[in-house]
């Protein structure tokens, strides 16, 4: 089986309050659509320490900053390309 990819989502108040609750949901659905659900571990998690820079998510270790709705398509689109 092909190593799953980790993605956590800052949970964090700085970051739910500049919009992570509906980043949160089209993740789930992007996954979903995209039939990613079993190969992406996808978690909220608790303050990554960039609040000043948030919405922040990490996918395999690596922070991406400014993660606002209207960002995350293309963001997932990059990171996932290759699953798709």
């Amino acid at each position: 089986m092909a190593q799953r990819i980790e993605m956590q989502i800052c949970l964090g108040s700085s970051c739910f309050s500049r919009g992570n609750k509906d980043v949160v949901m089209f993740i789930r659905e992007y996954l979903s659509k995209n039939h990613l659900d079993d190969k992406v571990i996808f978690k909220g998690a608790r303050c990554m320490g960039h609040c000043s820079n948030g919405p922040n998510l990490n996918i395999n270790g690596v922070i991406i900053e400014d993660v606002a709705l209207l960002k995350i398509e293309s963001i997932l689109e990059k990171e996932f390309a290759r699953l798709i």
